[in-house]
């Protein structure tokens, strides 16, 4: 929904609501001195980064925290509850961006200050090439970590959530308390595929919106693949395959959901 909305759009003018939002813009005054005027050339993505290229080697980063989310909206329209940055184009229309606990932020990087930022530090995508099972293997090996806490590390695989590291680790039939070094090629080429898969699920049916609604798509409507969720949120209720009860524990502070039949 933000393609049509952006790609080849000039931004009139930014408006940001909370200032923690330019907490990773080095001078938060260059946000609006760098994107006003400007041109979005291209829209792409990198994990869980919006990537925005508007010219003269200048990238526009939005990252929408853990509850955050972009709203199209027309200029009359009422700001919503929340609305923590508003990006007037050149179509009238306004792209805001939502956000209640305020973990999500924007910047206008140049080439020098992209390379020096988080981003820099991203591994591969996680739709885009992962690398061979083999690889990945060896570059866990006699690793202690728990494999749930290494694939939300986005040094490792870029673009994985919680909710659906836990889907991941199921279809693959791991367990996410294993010691990711003990993990065999076969594991790993498991939740390799696996981690398209699942993703391309949650795609298809517009995300997970959980029962806050803290994520909505762009156009208001709540994303549906919270029904087709495996294991996780599905505590004591039976396994879809199995019909073993769903387990929860925590793993790395994080809430975790297992079936500890079909993930042994």
């Amino acid at each position: 929904m933000l393609v049509p909305e952006l790609a080849g759009r000039r931004i009139v003018s930014t408006r940001v609501l909370h200032p923690r939002m330019l907490r990773r813009q080095p001078e938060p005054d260059d946000f609006a001195a760098r994107l006003e005027g400007r041109v979005v050339r291209s829209l792409a993505r990198r994990g869980k980064f919006l990537m925005f290229d508007v010219g003269e080697g200048l990238t526009w980063v939005s990252h929408l925290g853990m509850s955050g989310h972009m709203a199209i909206s027309g200029p009359a329209e009422p700001l919503g509850r929340h609305t923590r940055v508003v990006i007037e184009t050149g179509s009238g229309r306004e792209v805001r961006m939502i956000d209640p606990r305020t973990f999500g932020f924007v910047a206008v990087y140049t080439a020098s200050e992209l390379a020096a930022s988080t981003l820099a530090l991203l591994g591969p995508d996680a739709l885009g090439e992962i690398p061979p099972a083999e690889r990945l293997a060896a570059a866990v090996h006699g690793r202690r970590v728990a494999v749930k806490t290494l694939l939300l590390d986005q040094r490792f695989i870029s673009g994985l959530g919680n909710i659906y590291s836990d889907e991941v680790l199921f279809e693959a039939h791991v367990d996410g308390s294993r010691p990711a070094g003990s993990l065999t090629v076969a594991e790993m080429a498991s939740i390799r595929r696996a981690i398209r898969s699942v993703l391309e699920a949650g795609l298809s049916h517009g995300g997970t919106s959980l029962d806050d609604l803290a994520y909505l798509l762009p156009d208001g409507r709540a994303g549906r693949h919270l029904e087709y969720l495996s294991v996780y949120g599905r505590e004591g209720r039976p396994c879809r395959s199995c019909r073993t009860p769903i387990r929860r524990s925590v793993i790395g502070a994080r809430s975790s959901y297992r079936c500890p039949s079909c993930q042994t």
